[in-house]
């Protein structure tokens, strides 16, 4: 009932009869450590509509649920207890049982990485989970309604950290159905080329766009007006993470989107305004907004009417969302 009342709450925060699609970062990384099985369920137990998070395979084919591709030296120890010196090697490097013996329970306290986390609780001794662990425990845990939104982390421009996008988006797909779960799942990418495979193989899971339009990293513009949201289309010049659609033949970022064959766009919420987001729902596409944790930014995007929202402190948004709603 507590459950039901709550969608109900964050339907009419959204301002329609569809629910705001509240997405738990990596779990809930601003509460417990970023994509790990207590993160997760800390996230269910707060009844988000959907979990977010990100996947690379070891060198022996195990899907597991890792933001980096390589080890991160900010919040993993090695069998010796001590926090990485460098970034560590890459998963699709390693077997499955080797990557056990690393550690991702605890924030590195001298790095600047963890700085903005400080109400997440440590839980030393916390592995890389698998993939089939996450699903396994919704399973357990009743939450036959949970959303999957699973980041597949491949770049164009280092091919060497991951598998390539065919066998990558493969290992996924194969993964998702045999949990059957396929009709929960989201998959998402920066990578457009990998969501072109799930669009083609795997047509019942749906697909979502990520990018970001950043000083020092556009995966839609390049050349000058590369880290400019409000830039001409005519004055960008490709990147390679879209798979060879250009911003200059569509206009705008969601209906280049649409053009992929996607229906949900995932931006910066920087990279967010009202007639952007005009324009997506024009075009049919929703607009999921990352990585959204400040309650004034929260506040921002619950009055433009964005379709989702990716926090670290989901909490907060469905807190912010009652609220709304009850006014």
């Amino acid at each position: 009932m507590i459950r039901f009342l709550l969608a109900l709450l964050l339907a009419l925060a959204a301002g329609c009869a569809t629910r705001l699609d509240v997405q738990g970062h990596r779990g809930a990384r601003g509460l417990l450590p970023e994509n790990t099985l207590p993160a997760f369920e800390r996230a269910i137990d707060l009844g988000v509509t959907t979990v977010e998070l990100d996947v690379a395979v070891t060198r022996d084919g195990v899907v597991v649920i890792s933001h980096d591709a390589a080890l991160n030296p900010d919040i993993t120890r090695g069998p010796d207890g001590s926090f990485l010196a460098a970034r560590g090697p890459a998963i699709h490097s390693l077997a499955y049982e080797e990557l056990l013996q690393y550690d991702v329970g605890r924030l590195n306290p001298g790095s600047a990485y963890g700085k903005p986390f400080t109400e997440q609780r440590a839980i030393d001794g916390t592995r890389i989970p698998r993939l089939a662990e996450l699903f396994e425990l919704a399973r357990r845990k009743g939450a036959d309604r949970l959303r999957f939104n699973i980041e597949i982390k491949s770049d164009p421009t280092r091919p060497e950290l991951s598998l390539a996008p065919e066998p990558f988006a493969r290992a996924v797909i194969d993964e998702v159905r045999r949990a059957r779960v396929q009709r929960r799942v989201t998959i998402q990418s920066f990578d457009w080329r990998p969501l072109a495979v799930v669009q083609r193989e795997a047509p019942e899971i749906e697909t979502a766009y990520l990018t970001v339009q950043a000083r020092g990293f556009d995966t839609i513009c390049a050349g000058a007006s590369a880290g400019d949201a409000n830039a001409r289309a005519a004055d960008c010049a490709p990147t390679p993470w879209t798979a060879g659609f250009r911003l200059a033949d569509h206009g705008s970022v969601p209906r280049m989107v649409r053009a992929a064959g996607g229906r949900i766009w995932s931006p910066r919420y920087q990279d967010v305004d009202e007639a952007i987001l005009r324009d997506a729902h024009a075009a049919g596409v929703r607009v999921v907004v990352w990585t959204v944790n400040e309650p004034e930014v929260i506040a921002k995007m619950l009055e433009l009417g964005v379709d989702g929202i990716i926090s670290d402190r989901p909490d907060i948004v469905m807190r912010l969302a009652r609220d709304r709603a009850s006014r």
